[in-house]
């Protein structure tokens, strides 16, 4: 089997598979030859090469009505990617309830939903992984990122507990922490054209040193690093954090 068609046959879920780094990871799969369903708050988009399902990810009722349909079609699973997100921008003392509420929900209550309902199967299976995609940001502190840099630190740490739990079921549960990466989202912080180049060079009135790559990252560069880590080629890797970011971090 070649690497192009490592994913054949396998049952794959996707959230966050509407746009940006959810849509490639999901494509990729497809391309490799799984069997993907997408999941998305935004659903049935027709240019999908894959069903892609309506869900909103923070409703925990809906997250157990379309997993036990989704279970009731194809009693198995092979890997789950939470990639689905949102950011909300702000100081402490400007951000919302609402804001600080939502950003938990959707990043970090999210996949802690989704794999409630999937984690039965994969024990039973003894069998699978879990990708789960959440930021640079909770890493390093970041000015204007609170609610995000909690809710994606909180996510990580979701999900190194779930590998912990999953280990002894020989079933695998990792992180990949994308940094700046060319997508919708990216593209709402900008308000001027020269944003994104500055953002490369270095903010230092944010405490961003700037990407030593020099470049803003593609949803293809996180994708490859998620499939890694779903195929077999990652079989004895479990509870990491991969960040994708150029160096952004500085390997902090």
């Amino acid at each position: 089997m070649t690497i192009s068609q490592r994913f054949k046959g396998k049952r794959v879920l996707v959230t966050g598979a509407a746009s940006g780094i959810g849509r490639r990871i999901s494509e990729q799969f497809a391309e490799e030859g799984a069997k993907v369903t997408g999941l998305d708050i935004e659903g049935g988009s027709n240019d999908a090469p894959f069903p892609l399902l309506q869900l909103d990810v923070t409703n925990a009722r809906d997250v157990e009505a379309t997993s036990t349909q989704l279970r009731q079609e194809d009693p198995r699973i092979d890997v789950l990617v939470n990639a689905a997100g949102v950011l909300r921008l702000g100081d402490v003392g400007s951000l919302t309830q609402d804001d600080l509420k939502v950003s938990l929900s959707v990043n970090a209550c999210g996949p802690f939903y989704l794999m409630q309902q999937w984690l039965p199967l994969f024990k039973q299976q003894r069998s699978g992984a879990i990708v789960n995609v959440a930021s640079n940001a909770a890493h390093v502190p970041r000015n204007g990122m609170a609610a995000y840099c909690a809710s994606k630190a909180a996510m990580a740490s979701i999900s190194h507990c779930v590998g912990l739990e999953l280990a002894s079921f020989g079933v695998r549960c990792n992180v990949v922490s994308p940094g700046s990466t060319d997508t919708p989202m990216l593209g709402d912080m900008f308000k001027h054209p020269d944003e994104k180049q500055r953002l490369i060079t270095g903010l230092p009135e944010q405490f961003k040193l700037g990407i030593p790559l020099g470049k803003i990252a593609t949803p293809n560069d996180v994708a490859e690093v998620v499939l890694f880590l779903a195929s077999d080629q990652a079989g004895h890797v479990t509870l990491q954090d991969i960040v994708v970011d150029g160096g952004a971090t500085l390997a902090a």
